[in-house]
């Protein structure tokens, strides 16, 4: 229980504090997101992503509202019964008002009770959350129906122009693909910034809140998975590297690693589900810089970090993202309204040592799927093919990206 005397010391601090905080430049999902009597607004993604900047530029359009930060450490201890006093403290404080915006909220035992409260009276509630298995799982109890939910990363590269003041083009792009998104790093340009938000990661977000113990397995095979990225893996093979005792294990640290926003999986595609639930899996990361400063082995390799950029820009279009592996491989399917749409090659860049490798892949996918054109996705290099009645799309990726 927190006194309501100490509620209004934090308040007040915290209103203090967000008048100083930048606004930042505006987020491409902003434009995506809106804010309703009917549905709570859930903004969710890895920490130190920009969640909080989003949630102000929203607030921009609302001149009345209420706010609180649960990932203040003075908020420790925030039980279910406060959010009354909280509650009676806020219009103490400003007076009535319609919409409450709530960062971190996933720190509070039973949130999703208060949150209903707040929609059965109509008023507007935009929450942010760093855990998506958390916000999920109390969503889906009492919420079901009555959210919309949003999921913000690093900066695109569009976003990474804007922030660093910087022209379209391979030079700024490269710096892209080395440094990744995450605001706070790209201003300070200090690697310990993203050494210790990796570790902030896998304690806070995943060991201290699943009561984990190994912490040094956990962290090694977070750090493992983060140097091979775009690599198959089987949950077995991760069992057998870290001598765990449990498959179960393994499958739970890697679905830790995932509702973090750490890292993500892809099965290999196949249009029988069962086959695809066995086949290894590929595990790529949500942030290039990160992947890099915490991973010797990404330092530079530009080809995967490459791969790993174009997976980052087509999930934040698309959930469902596969690979293709048969006679031949391909990089990227995706799925968009129940079928296969595209299907995308990586290639740093292609050479007559590479070319006949890189094009069979991708031209035995696009037989598979009964699709006409496809895509190789390149450092810097651009062109138009046409092979057995295939087009091929050869694109520098910092233009792609930008379309």
């Amino acid at each position: 229980m927190i006194l309501k005397d100490v509620l209004k010391e934090i308040l007040r601090s915290q209103a203090e504090e967000f008048k100083r905080l930048e606004y930042g430049i505006e987020r491409e999902k902003l434009k995506e997101i809106t804010i309703s009597t009917n549905f709570a607004t859930i903004i969710s993604g890895i920490r130190r992503c920009g969640k909080s900047t989003l949630m102000r530029q929203l607030m921009k359009k609302h001149t009345s509202f209420y706010y609180f930060n649960f990932d203040d450490p003075r908020a420790f201890g925030f039980e279910l019964s406060d959010f009354q006093r909280l509650d009676e403290v806020f219009k103490e404080e400003l007076g009535e008002r319609d919409c409450y915006f709530f960062d971190e909220i996933q720190n509070v035992d039973r949130w999703e009770l208060f949150i209903k409260s707040l929609l059965e009276k109509k008023k507007r509630v935009v929450i942010t959350g760093s855990n998506a298995s958390l916000l999920s799982r109390e969503l889906g109890t009492r919420l079901t129906g009555r959210h919309l939910t949003y999921e913000l990363y690093p900066f695109s590269y569009a976003e990474f122009l804007a922030f660093t003041k910087q022209n379209t083009g391979v030079t700024s792009f490269e710096e892209y693909l080395k440094n990744g998104g995450f605001p706070e790093y790209l201003k300070e340009k200090n690697p310990e910034v993203l050494r210790q938000l990796f570790n902030d990661i896998i304690a806070r977000d995943i060991s201290i809140r699943h009561k984990i113990r190994n912490l040094k397995t956990l962290k090694g095979m977070a750090l493992y998975v983060l140097s091979n990225v775009g690599k198959e893996f089987s949950y077995n093979s991760l069992k057998k590297t870290f001598e765990l005792g449990s498959v179960n294990s393994v499958i739970s640290f890697i679905s830790f690693f995932e509702v973090s926003y750490l890292l993500f999986t892809i099965p290999r595609f196949d249009y029988s589900i069962k086959k695809q639930l066995v086949s290894p899996k590929k595990m790529y990361a949500v942030d290039n810089g990160l992947s890099r400063i915490n991973s010797t082995s990404m330092s530079d390799d530009k080809g995967r970090l490459l791969e790993n950029v174009v997976y980052m820009h087509l999930r934040r279009k698309y959930r469902d993202i596969y690979y293709f592996k048969d006679k031949q491989e391909c990089d990227f399917l995706v799925k968009d309204a129940g079928k296969i749409t595209s299907a995308i090659q990586v290639c740093l860049k292609i050479s007559d040592e590479n070319k006949d490798r890189e094009l069979n892949g991708l031209l035995e996918a696009l037989d598979k799927c009964n699709l006409k054109v496809g895509s190789i996705i390149t450092l810097d290099q651009e062109d138009k093919l046409k092979i057995d009645g295939k087009t091929i799309l050869v694109k520098p990726a910092w233009k792609w990206m930008l379309e």
